[in-house]
């Protein structure tokens, strides 16, 4: 498999960013996003380029006048590698190398190798490698041929025998059940975590949202805790759970950070991270962070709530969180620090922050507290 260059410490690997618009809707045609996942993989983007086209073509993704444009675009700006923001197939991938005689890799295997730099924790790193060995087990003979590429430089003939192949498809296959294993008992390990707070009657909040909205940083101005949060995407991959004391209710409830969504997220991701996401299924609450500022963040949140309900946790009462209001310009600054906004036929309460300044945070506490008491007083539980 063509792995994506690691990020140096001296010279980011230049690379041409390449967009197809299939018609549907929210095309990003300044592939913005991949921008920013190019530079969270350690990436340098040196030229954009984008087309229409009905479908894709099965052999290259593009036609193959598109295609030469795009090796002409990389001689011009020296790139050493290309980025597609759609996934390609095992086919398209190697016959796209081919011909451009330079790797090519797409958006999948981008946000595998950040979620690969990033991950912290054993669960983490385990649920990352699962997804990666998924997507390796689809495209063994590339994996060879990038062996053979490391050995020989770009453009070697020849391939690994047959007998290699079926190695190597053996040796994957015995790693994915290694890993779904383990991942078991992670499972079992959060599902006794789980049961406890029930049984204490602990509510429980999950943060959830588009990737780089906020989450963290509103994570630990609730908690002052000292989770890891950067203006970055993927900056959090690992669940973090903390108890956030409500002077109005007198109590704590138990509050996670999870980690954030994206457009295309891989299904090998979803499933792989479905031990980390069943904080969101199982939470009385989640608060569900937008960032305000973002231009695209109607899509975003509509993202947001597609995986939800993939997951099975869009019948989870919501709050909406509108964060970074400090980013914000003055005439575009909201007056009132609650209204509702509705998603799906139903009207959500939306409450502005900035977990950077800390305002807003107060009307948030109330907030979270009004829906632990009503969960309290449908369960029969009297709250402190």
């Amino acid at each position: 498999m063509t792995a994506l260059s690691a990020p140096s410490a001296k010279v980011a690997a230049q690379v041409v960013l390449v967009g197809v618009d299939f018609g549907l809707p929210h095309f990003d045609e300044q592939l913005e996003e991949l921008g920013l996942l190019a530079q969270t993989g350690g990436l340098e983007p040196v030229a954009r380029i984008t087309c229409k086209r009905k479908v894709p073509d099965p052999a290259l993704f593009v036609g193959s006048g598109k295609a030469e444009e795009i090796r002409l675009l990389a001689e011009q700006h020296q790139a050493s590698e290309i980025l597609f923001d759609q996934a390609l197939s095992p086919a398209q991938q190697r016959n796209l190398e081919r011909l451009l005689e330079m790797p090519v890799n797409d958006r999948t295997m981008l946000i595998l190798q950040i979620f690969a730099q990033r991950a912290r924790s054993h669960e983490g790193k385990l649920q990352v490698e699962l997804a990666r060995l998924q997507y390796l087990s689809t495209r063994l003979v590339r994996r060879w041929s990038h062996l053979e590429r490391q050995q020989g430089g770009i453009g070697m003939r020849g391939g690994p025998g047959e007998t290699q192949i079926e190695l190597d498809r053996r040796i994957i296959g015995q790693a994915i059940k290694r890993t779904q294993a383990q991942l078991v008992k992670v499972k079992r390990q959060r599902a006794t975590q789980r049961r406890q707070r029930h049984r204490t009657a602990t509510f429980s909040v999950s943060l959830v949202g588009y990737t780089n909205a906020g989450k963290s940083t509103l994570f630990n101005a609730l908690v002052k805790a000292g989770a890891y949060a950067a203006d970055q995407l993927f900056a959090t991959l690992d669940t973090t759970t903390r108890q956030l004391f409500l002077q109005q209710l007198g109590k704590t409830v138990s509050l996670s950070d999870t980690v954030g969504f994206i457009r295309d997220l891989p299904h090998g991701l979803v499933d792989a991270f479905e031990a980390t996401l069943q904080e969101a299924v199982d939470a009385d609450l989640l608060l569900h962070v937008v960032d305000a500022a973002s231009p695209g963040w109607v899509e975003q949140v509509a993202e947001v709530q597609r995986v939800l309900a993939e997951i099975g946790a869009d019948k989870v009462e919501q709050l909406l969180v509108f964060n970074k209001m400090d980013a914000l310009p003055p005439e575009r600054q909201h007056q009132r620090m609650a209204d509702t906004y509705e998603i799906d036929g139903v009207q959500v309460p939306r409450i502005y922050v900035s977990a950077r300044l800390g305002s807003g945070l107060d009307t948030l506490r109330d907030h979270i507290a009004q829906a632990a008491q009503r969960r309290a007083a449908a369960a029969g539980i009297v709250a402190s």
